[in-house]
């Protein structure tokens, strides 16, 4: 039985050029902090991704939730509450 809530770690995200956090639940679901941030942004962040696009000259696309990241944390820490 998993006897704790919540797990978090920050990284930085080459897809998104930025920091974001994992975190994984105590149910199992995994999500990263990046993934609301740069997949439905709002006027002020996708002027930020279109400056990011243009500074690094390739697209800055979040990979959701079929990001390797965010499935190998998950692994990781649930890996480590079967031990």
């Amino acid at each position: 039985m998993v006897d704790w809530q919540l797990t978090a770690k920050t990284i930085y995200c080459e897809e998104v050029d930025d920091e974001v956090t994992l975190m994984v639940y105590k149910d199992e679901t995994a999500v990263c902090t990046g993934h609301k941030k740069y997949s439905q942004p709002n006027s002020l962040t996708l002027r930020l991704i279109q400056q990011k696009s243009g500074r690094l000259k390739r697209p800055i696309r979040c990979q959701g939730g079929q990001c390797t990241r965010v499935l190998e944390y998950k692994s990781k820490i649930l890996a480590e509450e079967t031990r």
